[in-house]
């Protein structure tokens, strides 16, 4: 990130006030499909679609050098069981049917991968049918458990992952995922957890995506509040069920093809359906650009919950873990400020993308957290035993925004 972007950056956030956009955003026209990598930079990818919160599409040739894209795919471009089968057939992976809905999701069990290929080739021998219903390979840690080196390349698009950053810090956890499945199989209406980013990139096979934009989901719940669990279901368009999806824009309709890399904005509900056999990887990553948006789903889940006690349980974090969170890649980032040199403006490697994207980050923690330190229930937190205390890590930090200011 250079000079100009993080001034670009910062102009839009003080636009907004602190405070995340109102209403309903209108659904774009289009997905912009970017075809080249020399000719698309980190700062396009940062003001055109990272900042505005929109969903971009890269082709193939952002991935082709991938090694899952040689070795998980057979020349003739579908899923290499056999390869698979010999170098995780052993490991035991999560599986949803995507025939049963619990709640708003698919249930789940575990099952070793060879058994997994075996009834995935029985699916497919039965025209896409099987008596054990539509079984999809869902949210599997291939990164975590192994070395992913020569699979792929992280994208630097997407290299400000403060989420996998801070797992990898406790070594306990990552939102790294491998999807695989047959045709048919399918991820119910959603949006994704912590309001993250995700990004998700087709080895093999092609996906069709239905985007809705922040704030068109509440058009879509029932006359009980509820969300819908498939937006293409025939019951769902009955309106005597649900009164007013008509109120609501058409989705925003992207067909991924192999190779090809998804973007998918902050807060966006969206759907997916494999049109064939499809193996994917897919990534969860907070930074800066939706930090907010993450504090402020927090927020509102303890609403809905009323007690901090089963927020873990349902949020996946509660405000004590956030803040350790924030604390975590706080700590990183003042210490890359340390090296950032006034004169050349140069930083260690360490930052990936520069001494003005670690000011930017510094930045955006300094502004939640001071949204933290004052919020009533987080003040009911017991911070004592805490190192730092939450307002003496602001205090730092904002000394540092201070004497960066310049730069």
């Amino acid at each position: 990130m250079d000079r100009e972007t993080r001034v670009f950056a910062e102009s839009h956030f003080r636009g907004l006030r602190g405070r995340l956009p109102g209403g309903v955003c209108p659904t774009p026209d289009r997905v912009d499909f970017i075809e080249t990598p020399d000719s698309f930079s980190y700062t396009d990818f940062f003001k055109g679609y990272l900042l505005p919160n929109v969903p971009c599409v890269f082709s193939s040739a952002f991935t082709e050098g991938w090694g899952s894209r040689r070795h998980w795919v057979t020349p003739s471009g579908k899923p290499d069981f056999d390869y698979l089968l010999q170098n995780y057939g052993d490991v035991v992976v999560p599986v949803a049917n995507c025939g049963v809905q619990e709640y708003n999701s698919n249930p789940k069990e575990h099952m070793h991968l060879r058994d997994y290929i075996s009834y995935w080739k029985d699916f497919i021998q039965g025209d896409y049918s099987s008596p054990r219903g539509c079984l999809y390979l869902k949210d599997w840690h291939l990164c975590r458990d192994f070395s992913a080196e020569g699979l792929f390349t992280l994208p630097v698009y997407f290299s400000s992952d403060w989420l996998n950053e801070y797992w990898d810090a406790l070594d306990v956890d990552d939102y790294r995922f491998i999807y695989m499945g047959p045709t048919g199989t399918w991820s119910p209406f959603h949006a994704d957890i912590f309001r993250s980013f995700s990004w998700s990139v087709n080895i093999c096979g092609r996906k069709k995506w239905l985007f809705f934009p922040p704030g068109q989901e509440e058009a879509l719940r029932d006359c009980h509040g509820s969300l819908p669990f498939d937006v293409t279901a025939p019951a769902f368009l009955d309106s005597r069920l649900c009164p007013v999806p008509k109120h609501c824009s058409p989705p925003l309709e992207v067909t991924q093809e192999a190779g090809e890399m998804v973007f998918v904005p902050s807060g966006w509900h969206h759907q997916v359906h494999n049109l064939e056999d499809t193996i994917s990887i897919n990534h969860n990553w907070v930074n800066g650009c939706n930090l907010a948006n993450m504090w402020h789903f927090l927020q509102q889940e303890l609403c809905a919950v009323q007690r901090e006690v089963i927020m873990k349980s349902c949020s996946g974090i509660n405000f004590e873990e956030f803040y350790h969170f924030l604390k975590v890649i706080a700590e990183k980032r003042l210490l890359l400020a340390k090296e950032i040199d006034p004169g050349e403006v140069e930083c260690s490697e360490r930052s990936g993308l520069g001494p003005q994207q670690t000011i930017f980050d510094i930045c955006r923690i300094a502004e939640v957290l001071a949204s933290v330190v004052v919020n009533p229930d987080f003040q009911r937190v017991d911070t004592s035993m805490f190192s730092p205390r939450p307002e003496d890590l602001l205090q730092q930090l904002e000394e540092v925004v201070a004497a960066t200011e310049s730069l």
